[in-house]
Formats: C-alpha cells, structure tokens, sequence
C-alpha cells in the first residue's frame, strides 16, 4: 500500500488534475518546479526560521490530566491552536508564500471557510507585501465575521460569494474562476484539496505536524508512537499533517472525524465517508457528495471549516484502503465536547476540532493507551455558536 502519489498525482484510485485549458501552463510550472524550489537548502533553512521565530512552532503537546482521568486513558493534545493566527494553518501558508515567491508571483489568491486560511494566508501576504484576495461564502462571513474583520485589517481584499450554499465549496468555484481569468496569479490553496500536485504539496507542509509530534512523544513517554491518532477532517489538512509520518505505522491507530451536521441522513450533514460516492471536484477525483445525476449536494455543518461536500483525494485513499476510521459527529456532540474541554483544561477549541474531541465519547480506550488528538484551532472565532448553545442548553456533559 502506497501513502504517496504516482507520476499521474494519484493516491490510488483519487487524485489528478482535472482543470481548465487555461490552467494548463500554471499547474505544469508548478508540478515540475515544486520539488525542486521547497527542497532547497535555502528555501528550507527560511521556511523552518519563519516556522520557529514568526508562527511559534514548535507547538506544545500537552497531557491533559483532568479529561485522562475521565475517560480513563492517556489524552494528550497536539496545540495547533497556539500557533500564529489561531490554527495550523500557518505551516501551510508560510510554506506556499516563500514558494509564490521563487515563482515570482505577487498577486495570491486564497479562498476560505471559517476564516482561519483566509487569516493565514492574509497575515503572510502582509508579511511579503503581496496582493491578497481571499473569497468567502456570504453564510461563512455572517458566522464568522471576527475573521473576516482580521482579514480586512491584515490588508486582504475579501470578497463575499452568494452562490449554492454561500459557504466553502463555493469560495472556492470563485476562487477558481478568478485564476483562471488572471493565470499569472498564484491560487495558495489552504487543505489538501485540489489538483494536483496542491494535495501533496500542503501535506508535505503540514507534515511539520506529526514530525514535531514523534519527538514529543519519545521525550514525554520515551515512545515516539502513540497508540491512537484522532484528527478532524473537511479538506484535511490538519488530517494530514498530523497522520503524515505515521501513515506506514499500522499499529497507531488514525480516526477522522468529520461532520454529521444534524444527523448523517437528515439532508444537513458533511458526512463524506458515509454518504460520498466517486467524482471530480475542484480538480481531482475524490470521495464527493452528489445526487444520481452527479450533481453536487449541498453539504452542512455548523462548523464552517467543516461545510465542504468531499475530502481531500490522500483522505478518500485511506479510507479506501481502511488505513484510517472515519466517525461522524453531529452539531450538538461537537457542542458538548467543546464546551467539555473548556471546563476540564480551560481551552476553548475551534467548532472544528470539537468534531475531534467528540470520539473521546463514542471509543472505548484502556488505560494504558496513549490517544494524540490535534487540536487545530482555537474557539475565539466560534464564541457566538457557543454562547447561542450556552444559554439554550444545560451543562455540557460528554455521554459515552
């Protein structure tokens, strides 16, 4: 079983680039070029500074007593949340903005979802003094508007999308259109999503994740394996880079957990695994949800970084080859698990890495076990849901 694409940019049967006539030239350049430019020694010694002295890695791994004791295992938290702009999406962007550059590109294209790419790909665009547009659905501007207000103040142009669903998805259908319209722009995609090389390409940076999380495991349990993995999972990126060096490893465990919205079969969910079928979007063939016509279905979840109706095709491979278990979790699970830890360790986490969180009620562990869960992002950008669920709900609980 392979982890890494083939000459054609498949992960098994998903992947590829499926694109425009007048994308051609830019995804070539960036196909043959990539490799070469992000493994220099040059451009890794600037990545890996601005990685320590601007984002703040490495990131803490942080045993979390108070909710091991609950569960009864050894819960340990990968703290994405404390990097640079809130969320892991700065490995990512630090990494394509010094790539956009040795390609001599100065204007950056970036769609986003709950705002957090969007914020990251703004606040390197500033550092680099590039132009910066940032597409984002109209639904996700309303939910999410802390971020939209970063965005405009790091300098970024945002521009609201009222098509489908006003979310995700179709950010990123206008974030497509507008490089296909300026091909001299470079389009800084923020998961692991799109044609390829883009998939490997973010993985590759997001990686930093689980090579920093190997060294913290030996350091902290003198075993740089733990037993179980969790991750959230729309696109995947956070996925990805926190899977990435333990793919091969098939005693530890990965769970995705991705977003059932109101319930898997109730018409509002984002439940990819469960109700995704083959078919090409945004570039590559991948796990999407669509009716029999093969039109996409709209996807939902309260969780704006979350509301996207497929997963990144490296995702569809794994979990087409059973390496990774996907669970799914509702809205309100993803409430209570948020709301949990926030009284437990006094962390509130991003609506995203709730859906993670939530596993801990749905699997049984041991004691012995030594469960990783990445926590992606922080909840500041999310206080509304939490305070609309506050004062509608009783204390949160996490029922097994």
């Amino acid at each position: 079983m392979t982890y890494n694409t083939d000459k054609k940019g498949y992960y098994g049967k998903f992947g590829g680039a499926y694109i425009p006539e007048m994308l051609h030239a830019n995804i070539e350049v960036l196909k043959n070029n990539y490799k070469k430019i992000t493994e220099a020694k040059n451009f890794q010694k600037e990545y890996r500074q601005l990685l320590k002295d601007y984002a703040g890695r490495p990131t803490p791994l942080y045993f979390a007593s108070r909710l091991s004791e609950h569960f009864k295992t050894n819960v340990f938290l990968k703290r994405e949340d404390l990097c640079h702009t809130g969320a892991h999406k700065i490995n990512n962007t630090i990494g394509q903005i010094l790539l956009a550059k040795k390609l001599n590109k100065t204007r950056i294209i970036a769609e986003t979802g709950a705002g957090q790419h969007g914020v990251a790909t703004a606040t390197v665009c500033a550092l680099m003094n590039m132009k910066c547009i940032v597409y984002m659905g109209e639904t996700d501007m309303k939910r999410q508007m802390p971020n939209v207000e970063r965005m405009k103040m790091l300098g970024a142009e945002v521009v609201p999308v009222y098509s489908g669903n006003k979310t995700l998805k179709d950010a990123t259908n206008e974030a497509i259109r507008d490089w296909i319209n300026n091909p001299e722009a470079y389009y800084l995609i923020g998961s692991v999503v799109g044609p390829h090389p883009y998939p490997e390409i973010v993985a590759g940076f997001q990686s930093i994740i689980s090579e920093e999380l190997k060294i913290q495991m030996k350091e902290k349990t003198g075993n740089e394996n733990p037993d179980c993995i969790i991750a959230c999972i729309g696109g995947g990126s956070n996925a990805a880079g926190i899977f990435y060096h333990y793919l091969k490893n098939k005693k530890v465990k990965l769970i995705a957990a991705e977003a059932a919205g109101k319930g898997i079969h109730s018409g509002f969910s984002a439940a990819t695994s469960v109700l995704g079928k083959p078919g090409i979007l945004h570039g590559s063939k991948t796990l999407i949800m669509q009716n029999e016509d093969g039109q996409i279905t709209e996807p939902y979840s309260i969780s704006a970084g979350l509301d996207y109706p497929g997963i990144g095709p490296l995702h569809a491979h794994l979990f087409d080859i059973k390496r990774v278990k996907f669970i799914s979790i509702t809205d309100n699970q993803a409430l209570k698990a948020a709301l949990f830890l926030t009284r437990m360790e006094g962390i509130i986490p991003a609506l995203e890495t709730a859906h993670a969180l939530a596993c801990l009620g749905k699997i049984k562990f041991t004691k012995k076990e030594k469960v990783v869960i990445n926590l992606s992002g922080r909840g500041d950008k999310d206080l509304e849901a939490y305070i609309k669920f506050i004062k509608n709900k009783k204390q949160p609980q996490i029922h097994r």
